[in-house]
């Protein structure tokens, strides 16, 4: 073994213990790798920095922008909103939104879709008494498969594409194409989500929903709803509204032409105009911003027809000149852009009209706020920030359109290669600037810098390997190992490996390592490396076992209230059922063996 070797291992044992133990984080982690291979010679400045400008970090950091671009649309929240409309079943529900999740996460980041989709997959098992814990492993799990059908669809397939194009050791496979993932991914898609149709509430824990322990401590706010002149609420009694039993709200009274009326009864008729106090709590007021049924929060005004607002919680400071003042005398929209749509005084009820209510420090305020909200809070101590409920934009049916033909024929012009992915979002991303769709001050918060450092220096470590024939030597080893158990057993054992090491340092960590040994592995063999590719990159990608390895699931980790447990138990058969098909697949469609 010579030195160069000997640090290149010492360097994988670093990154893999320090990703494991979480000592420094990822991307400080590949960084303090990357550097002692610098130091030591192992590698040049310039083989360091190549990753930066390998065309598929390039792709990704376009499909970040452009996926943050369609969250911030709201053509999700409509589609998710019209596709659940139907009072459905547990497993139809499950087939619908699986489906719906995998469809969508082939094409766009799955982060914002699991994230925009989290609030909704709750919502409908509050309404249906069944546990988000039954129902958000699903949701990630979803993400996952649908991000292994395209090369797009996950950046952990961008990243093996990027090492396979940054070794130019493999005569005529410079890249793989958009669908060549579909031929494994698909099957394995429908074959997943049948899985969790139909295993899912029975194998999956029933637990207390989190999210509603944590909602019962938020504060309670009294918030006033005018029923307009077109609600189709109008002339129906509380009971038929449903306006009984919301959760999280409780109608407290009703005013009518300068009546009010106490404690409603559940046959009481509905009129237009009347104006209804409810008691509640953030999440369920945010979603009385959304309604369409006719109620409208009594202080949004021209807040309901802004493109973009966003409902936040403040508090009013000690020496603040809005102190003894009345809500409307208190110019607070015009000084602030923001409306007061509810008020929370600890240890106080407060009733009547919120335009009349007086205003007292330490007073929380629930605010509807525009664009300029921001700029005239950094200007002023009257209050404090403590929190942002929720965010809404309105759908522009323009900007839809545009997004969705935009995404689809950058992708096909890209498959027919007309041009390259690079180029073909690159202009597409140049069209979404144009027409002030998006704007460059959104583009950074947009990026995952963290993300593009490791992927980058990912790309300098598969280098090392290569360059100082550590993936050389594994790979004879790999190879000495499995040969007994045939072409299948030797791609099985390059998945299996690949995957719980994924489970256990993040599947970018995964594939970087694993990939250079597996496409010398092919080299060596004599056989086509593609299928080597795809097979490292699925098994990086489909990652069931452990909510470290994925970032969807670690997202529906804590609101799940799940545990390491409870990941194994569903996941480790998916992986097994995932690893036969791939391997299966793989090995018929190119014709492989020894």
């Amino acid at each position: 073994m010579t030195l160069d070797q000997a640090i290149v291992i010492l360097v994988i044992l670093f990154i893999i213990l320090s990703l494991y133990f979480n000592w420094v984080g990822p991307g400080f982690t590949f960084t303090i790798g990357v550097i002692v291979l610098g130091i030591f010679g192992v590698l040049t400045p310039g083989e360091i920095l190549s990753g930066f400008s390998n065309e598929q970090i390039a792709v990704i950091v376009i499909l970040l922008i452009i996926g943050d671009t369609i969250r911030r649309s709201a053509m999700l929240d409509v589609v998710f909103g019209k596709y659940f409309r139907d009072n459905l079943s547990f497993r139809n529900y499950l087939l619908r939104m699986t489906t719906l999740v995998a469809g969508f996460s082939a094409f766009l980041n799955n982060t914002p879709l699991v994230a925009i989709l989290m609030p909704n997959v709750h919502a409908w098992g509050k309404k249906n008494n069944i546990s988000p814990s039954k129902l958000l492993i699903p949701l990630s799990f979803a993400a996952i498969l649908g991000g292994c059908l395209t090369l797009i669809g996950t950046s952990t397939n961008l990243v093996v594409n990027g090492l396979v194009a940054e070794q130019d050791v493999f005569p005529g496979f410079k890249s793989l194409n958009i669908f060549d993932f579909t031929y494994v991914g698909l099957p394995m898609a429908v074959i997943g989500i049948l899985y969790l149709v139909f295993f899912s509430k029975k194998i999956l824990p029933d637990k207390k929903d989190v999210l509603e322990d944590f909602s019962r401590k938020q504060r309670e706010y009294m918030v006033e709803v005018r029923v307009k002149s077109s609600s189709k609420l109008s002339g129906k009694s509380i009971e038929e509204a449903g306006l009984r039993n919301l959760p999280g709200l409780f109608l407290v009274e009703i005013r009518r032409n300068d009546i009010t009326l106490p404690a409603v009864s559940p046959n009481t008729r509905i009129l237009e105009e009347d104006v209804m106090y409810f008691a509640g709590e953030t999440q369920t007021i945010a979603e009385l911003v959304n309604e369409k049924n006719g109620l409208q929060l009594s202080q949004m005004g021209m807040y309901s027809k802004k493109e973009h607002t966003e409902l936040l919680e403040v508090v009013v400071s000690y020496n603040s000149t809005l102190i003894g003042k009345i809500v409307r005398e208190s110019n607070f929209r015009a000084r602030f852009d923001a409306a007061i749509i509810a008020i929370h005084r600890n240890g106080e009820k407060i009733s009547g009209k919120i335009g009349d209510v007086k205003l007292m420090a330490g007073d929380v305020l629930l605010l509807l706020a525009g664009d300029d909200f921001r700029n005239h809070y950094r200007e002023t101590n009257e209050f404090y920030l403590i929190s942002k409920v929720k965010e809404f934009n309105k759908p522009n049916v323009f900007n839809n359109y545009f997004l969705i033909g935009g995404t689809i024929a950058a992708i096909l012009v890209a498959a027919f290669k007309l041009t390259s992915l690079f180029i073909s979002l690159t202009i597409l991303l140049s069209l979404i600037m144009i027409l002030k769709i998006n704007s460059p001050k959104n583009i950074a918060r947009s990026i995952d810098f963290n993300l593009i450092i490791v992927i980058a220096l990912a790309l300098a470590l598969g280098t090392a390997m290569i360059k100082t024939g550590v993936a050389a030597g594994l790979a004879h080893f790999t190879f000495g190992v499995l040969k007994p158990f045939g072409i299948i057993g030797i791609m099985a054992g390059v998945y299996l490996i690949t995957t719980l090491l994924g489970a256990l340092v993040t599947n970018k960590a995964a594939v970087a390592l694993i990939l250079p040994v597996a496409l010398t592995l092919a080299l060596e063999m004599g056989l086509d490396p593609r299928p080597f590719a795809l097979l490292v990159a699925f098994a990086g990608a489909a990652s069931f076992l452990t909510p470290i390895g994925y970032q969807t699931n670690l997202m529906v980790y804590g609101p799940g209230g799940y545990n390491f447990r409870d990941f194994l138990r569903i996941g480790a058969p998916l992986t097994v059922i995932y690893l036969v098909g791939t391997v299966l697949i793989l090995v018929w469609q190119f014709g492989l063996h020894l």
